[in-house]
């Protein structure tokens, strides 16, 4: 049958690398962007207007594209965090943060309520002197 022998080694090492590599990336990325999330961000029942809203089209919808694939690449790595190393929950949060669609900031705000997902977040603004996030 199939089995751990009849796997080459070096997908192990590879597996590994990009493991070792993705904990490292969200522990660089994922306390920057919680520390620069409004305290208020998650209070309103309406999403905030997007700062790119006075861009011009061609370079707003160029940001929104390069936010959009951060996002999905951010997300895949989240779910693959569930398994391997890393803060797989936090990272799957912070790359539906950065994608666009219908229904996101509801998804957001559920995410974030959960007590252990706000703790988190919250520990880590406390570090940075910044103010709880107020749900």
């Amino acid at each position: 049958m199939f089995g751990l022998d009849s796997i080459n080694p070096e997908w192990f090492v590879t597996i590994g690398l990009i493991s070792i590599a993705m904990f490292v990336l969200t522990l660089l990325i994922v306390p920057i962007v919680i520390v620069r999330i409004p305290e208020d961000y998650f209070s309103d029942e309406q999403r905030h207007v997007s700062r790119w809203a006075s861009f011009h089209p061609v370079l707003r919808y160029l940001l929104i594209a390069l936010k959009n694939i951060a996002g999905f690449i951010l997300l895949l790595m989240g779910i693959l965090m569930l398994v391997l190393p890393g803060q797989g929950l936090l990272t799957i949060f912070f790359g539906i943060a950065l994608m666009d669609f219908p229904g996101k900031y509801a998804v957001e705000r559920r995410l974030v309520s959960y007590p252990k997902v706000l703790h988190s977040i919250n520990w880590i603004r406390k570090k940075a002197n910044k103010k709880p996030l107020l749900i």
